[in-house]
């Protein structure tokens, strides 16, 4: 099966046929990739090499003229390097895009710390107004872009190498096991191992591939059911990222919160595999395991 990166470049190559008014705007990643459709569509599939503040200055120019900008890079070029430009260029200039990352928080660990981010979603919930996908799986990921392509707001859409063996295509977070103890939310790319790490658990376990705007409504719910409001944030970038949402959410009860994530702590700078980070931030199966267990009192 295509990866999620693969399942983007596919599904958008095909958009561009269908809607005139997208424009994909890249920074070389990828462009190879979209050759086809450049050739198609010269003048709405524009590589800028790399200059990663005049991708994001383009995609707002584009969008001023009424377009549909589709822009794509690592994360690391697409929110941090261009962080300002995103700030003034599409939001204080009030107008849409969709930014489509691939490589996650160290997809690419190999590359270094130059190719990780795992404060990307972090950084994009400084603004306002944003919606924020993060796909655990292609399927998913083809569909929230579908999704994102009409209309004129501002979207991140979050792709990885990480991948859950199965799709989930409801809406808002689902209910995927129940519990008393806890409520475990896992988002995009972490389901499979939250359920593998809490099977032996009295918990409730929920999925989001949306977290922005988050469901305050849904989390409130299996809280009530739970009866126990004790939540675990489960999620593939800086751990705690949702916290503030979680708090608002249960603003008016008391409730504990554990967030597990990448760390903030200290920089892992040792290269490894994926799975050497995943075992270094504690979001491998065992890590969630033991940090779960432990936060809920079995």
């Amino acid at each position: 099966m295509p990866d999620m990166r693969q399942t983007f470049l596919s599904t958008i190559d095909k958009a561009l046929d269908v809607d005139p008014r997208l424009a994909v705007v890249l920074a070389d990643i990828s462009a190879a990739q979209l050759d086809d459709a450049r050739v198609r569509h010269p003048s709405r599939v524009i590589n800028v090499g790399c200059r990663e503040q005049l991708l994001l200055g383009i995609a707002g120019g584009l969008a001023l003229t009424g377009m549909r900008p589709v822009v794509h890079t690592f994360p690391p070029f697409l929110v941090e390097r261009p962080y300002e430009q995103v700030k003034l260029d599409l939001g204080h200039q009030g107008v849409g895009a969709v930014l489509v990352s691939s490589g996650a928080s160290y997809d690419m660990a190999a590359e270094g710390r130059t190719h990780q981010s795992p404060a990307d979603v972090a950084l994009i919930d400084t603004f306002p107004g944003w919606t924020v996908h993060v796909p655990g799986h292609p399927e998913e990921a083809s569909r929230l872009l579908l999704e994102s392509l009409p209309g004129d707001d501002r979207v991140y859409l979050r792709l990885s190498a990480q991948a859950n063996a199965r799709p989930h295509l409801g809406v808002g977070f689902q209910t995927f096991r129940q519990g008393g103890r806890g409520v475990v939310l896992a988002v995009g790319p972490m389901l499979d191992r939250v359920l593998a790490a809490t099977e032996a658990l009295d918990v409730t376990v929920l999925y989001a591939s949306t977290v922005r705007p988050f469901d305050a409504r849904g989390l409130r719910a299996a809280v009530d059911a739970t009866g126990n409001a004790a939540v675990v944030l489960v999620e593939p970038y800086l751990a705690g990222t949702s916290a503030h949402c979680v708090a608002d959410a249960l603003r008016d009860r008391p409730h504990r919160l554990l967030g597990l994530g990448v760390r903030r702590e200290s920089e892992v700078r040792l290269y490894g595999e994926m799975s050497d980070h995943d075992i270094a931030h504690g979001l491998d199966e065992s890590g969630i395991a033991m940090a779960v267990k432990e936060f809920v009192g079995e």
